[in-house]
């Protein structure tokens, strides 16, 4: 596993992701007021054409709002990429770490080149500085920062006070995040699309039954719930159900008096088992194909006499 001092990420990405760039920046020639005054570049900062970036595949981040990244191409045509993005190179192309959001915008705005810095990272930071990012800027939906989690854990053996560390949130925090992958798909895809949010998505977790979770989960939201709404809810569902009372045999000794008497006459156990009004089944047991065959016989014989 890497050591937070080695990889550079234990507290400082926690503290944000400036501390990964360096701060000290050098500044372009002056230009005339008609021109537009360009921002300080960042040391190691280039220039790179758009279509030679490439966004990380590894990203947390699925969901992008239409209306925000238009608002930001708005602004991106104004003042220009006003902060690179974090990329590596791979190949022939430049990889995202940090900063997709900002590469969509600057495509929507018709932009030839951006702004990057270039730097080399392992897969573990990769992911770390991207899921730090999106918490950072929230913009992880409650599920997908719950996947980065779990992801951590999973495929870099991270424990949770260790990743909880590295994105400056509580234990407890990280913690709840994860639990929501234990809901209903469904259940999920409603936190998503802001149906319901993470508090009543934590109050659902304690129904166990899946379709439970799902069933209430639409309750909330055609009922306009609140959390606490939804706690009782919850409290109110997993109350014990009464138990169905036995239904009260009256005179007994006849149905027992009647298997006796069948019992006799087939010569082989049977049962009467009485249900509500008045109906039920009778239960002729066998043991041997032949005695199945014996117990037909005599039905029929029966049957005969009958006729």
């Amino acid at each position: 596993r890497m050591t937070a001092k080695r990889s550079g990420l234990g507290k400082g990405l926690g503290k944000g992701l400036d501390s990964l760039i360096p701060d000290n920046r050098s500044t372009k020639k002056s230009t005339p007021l008609k021109e537009k005054v360009e921002e300080p570049v960042l040391a190691g900062e280039k220039m790179v054409k758009i279509n030679m970036i490439e966004p990380n595949r590894e990203q947390p981040r699925r969901n992008f709002e239409e209306d925000s990244l238009l608002e930001l191409s708005e602004s991106i045509k104004q003042f220009g990429v006003l902060q690179p993005l974090l990329v590596q190179k791979k190949g022939d192309y430049y990889e995202i770490i940090a900063g997709e959001r900002r590469w969509r915008a600057a495509k929507m705005a018709g932009m030839k080149e951006v702004p990057v810095i270039v730097r080399e990272y392992s897969r573990q930071e990769v992911v770390e500085i991207a899921l730090i990012e999106n918490i950072q800027r929230e913009n992880l939906n409650p599920v997908e920062e719950a996947q980065a989690y779990k992801r951590l854990m999973e495929e870099f053996s991270l424990k949770q006070d260790e990743i909880a560390e590295r994105v400056a949130k509580s234990r407890t925090a990280v913690t709840n995040s994860i639990r929501l992958l234990k809901l209903d798909e469904r259940v999920q895809q409603m936190l998503i699309d802001d149906m319901i949010s993470s508090g009543h998505a934590r109050a659902l977790l304690a129904l166990q039954n899946k379709e439970d979770q799902y069933t209430a989960a639409n309750e909330v939201f055609d009922e306009k719930l609140s959390v606490r709404e939804t706690e009782k809810l919850i409290r109110e569902w997993n109350k014990p159900k009464p138990e169905k009372k036995s239904l009260k045999r009256e005179n007994e000794f006849i149905y027992h008096d009647l298997e006796e008497k069948m019992r006799g006459i087939m010569g082989t156990k049977v049962s009467v088992n009485r249900k509500s009004n008045g109906k039920g089944k009778i239960e002729i047991e066998y043991y041997s194909d032949e005695e199945l065959e014996r117990l037909f016989e005599m039905i029929m014989s029966i049957r005969e006499e009958v006729r």
